[in-house]
Order: C-alpha cells, then structure tokens, then sequence
C-alpha cells in the first residue's frame, strides 16, 4: 500500500510528470496502456479494436485547463476527434474530462462548450461519455450532465462506487434514463466521503450494479475484476437484458485475456483509448491500482525522471 501511495503521489507532481513524459512513450510498457501521442496514433489503435469485434472511447488525456482559450482549445479538439471518427467510419464515441473544459474557470462556460460538443456528436448519431473526477468537482458535473443531457440525450455520464453518495446520485439521475458508467474510481478520497477498503468498495459496486440493472438505465460496466464480471454476467442473466441496454467496458491494454473473453462469448465490449502527450499522470494512476507492477514504476518511471538528462 505504502508504494502505491507513493507512486500515485508521484502522479500528481507536474515537474515529475513532465519530466518522464519529455522522453516520450519509450517504454513498451507504457505502450501497452497508451495508444500513442497523437491522435492520429490513436485512431490506428482504434480501428484495429474494431476489427477485433470492440467498440472504442477516445481519451485525449489532460485536465484541468486555467484559462478560456485553453478550454476552447481542448473544446475544438474534442469536436475534432468526433469528425476523424466519423470520417474513418469507427465505432466508437469520445470520453470529455470537464476540467479540461474550464470546470475550475466557470460552471456555466464549461457547460457552454460541453453542450457544443454533444450537439456535435448528435448530429453525427454518436455519443460523448462524460468522466467523474475527484470528488470536489462531483456536484458540478452531475449539475453539468443534467443540464447538458436535458438538451441532448446522446451523452452518458461515469459513477464511482467508492463515494457514499452515488447511490443517492443514482436516485437523482434516474429519471433520465440516461447511460451510466459504473467505475470503482481511481482517484485518492478522504474516509469521509468515500470506503477505503478494496471490499467495501466491492460490495458498493455490487450494491449500484444491481440498482443499475433493475432501474431505467443503460448500463456500462467497467471493471477488471473477474469476480465482478463473473457477478455481472450473472446478473444480466437473471434479468434478461438485452445486448441494446448493456456494454462492458475496460481500458486499454489491461486484462486482454478478459476483454478476448468477454468478446468471444458475445457481450458488447467497448474499449477506453487514452491518447495525448500529458499521458504520464494517467499512466501512473493505472499502475498504482495494480500492486504487481509497483516495482517496475519505481525502477524505471522514476528512474528515467531522474537519471537522465
């Protein structure tokens, strides 16, 4: 635990991020969780998940933008990954961070932009999947989604079952019917406001999985965990839910034994493609939640920040 704690506090240290990332995708395993820097990069990725029988969600990887112009960037960008999508006839829709949009300069400039982007992918017939970040911008972007889907239904919107409150959050959002995706959550929350034990966790997930299953959802269910699928599959079983009304998600290049698994046995998959050249925070987030591989960031992450010139 003490490692992962470190290397996630590593993750949050820009000059150490950036540090690593100026060598660029180097190491083939970060390769393995990373479609590459660019979005053209990440296209080729997704157009081979495609052939493989997946759907994809692009990720361009970043958050939390400071000024107007920054977010209007990333806005047109978002909106640019939509039509190179749409142009190379992929399956697949985009993930949008809200800070990256301008959360931290304003709610309803960030909603603005937000809106723009799901125009656009309706016009297009795709969808946006909005994601949950930490916990202090959790009511702004429940406020954000509602709002946003109130005028266009084609976005969804990411729940971590480590927080108290998703399960009240569920409540306010069911009236919508709209998509949900349900993630343990990655980020560092205080007992407070969220369970600290990896079981309690599990049993909230288990919890909002089952009110996912039997409310006025769509359901995306991502997870890693062979007990949780096994529990899913299970539960999708018992409540004849049709192919339409479901999808598991995983992220890229983690437990491709599973996403071949769950492909082969006829579930609709789709695949989180992250992409961009602030891919070292992300990159190392996903590290701390796998204890195996602890060693490794520290070995050689670390050591390509600091040892080389």
């Amino acid at each position: 635990m003490l490692i992962r704690n470190f290397i996630f506090w590593l993750s949050t240290k820009k000059k150490i991020t950036d540090a690593i990332a100026r060598q660029g995708l180097r190491h083939g395993f970060a390769r393995r969780f990373i479609a590459g820097e660019t979005l053209a990069e990440a296209i080729t990725q997704s157009r081979e998940l495609n052939r493989e029988r997946r759907s994809i969600t692009l990720n361009h990887l970043g958050e939390n933008v400071t000024t107007e112009a920054e977010a209007r960037g990333v806005k047109d960008g978002y909106i640019e990954m939509l039509r190179e999508l749409e142009q190379q006839k992929i399956e697949g829709n985009i993930s949008v961070k809200l800070t990256q949009l301008g959360l931290d300069i304003s709610r309803d400039f960030c909603q603005q932009l937000t809106e723009e982007i799901t125009a656009t992918a309706q016009g297009m017939g795709r969808t946006i999947e909005i994601d949950m970040e930490a916990s202090a911008y959790t009511e702004a972007t429940l406020a954000i989604f509602e709002a946003v889907h109130g005028k266009s239904p084609s976005a969804g919107l990411a729940v971590q079952a480590y927080l108290y409150r998703t399960e009240k959050d569920l409540d306010r959002l069911a009236p919508l019917e709209p998509k949900i995706r349900l993630v343990k959550g990655a980020y560092r929350e205080p007992a407070k406001i969220a369970f600290q034990k990896k079981s309690d966790v599990d049993a909230n997930y288990r919890k909002l999985l089952d009110k996912l299953l039997s409310g006025p959802f769509q359901l995306a269910i991502a997870t890693h965990d062979e007990k949780m699928l096994a529990y899913a599959r299970e539960g999708l079983r018992k409540r004849g839910r049709g192919k339409n009304g479901y999808e598991f998600q995983m992220i890229y290049g983690i437990r491709r034994d599973l996403q071949q698994q769950l492909t082969e046995e006829g579930h609709p998959l789709r695949i989180y493609v992250p992409y961009g050249t602030e891919w070292c925070p992300y990159f190392m987030r996903r590290l701390s939640e796998r204890p195996a591989n602890c060693w490794f960031v520290l070995r050689n992450l670390v050591a390509e920040s600091f040892g080389r010139k």
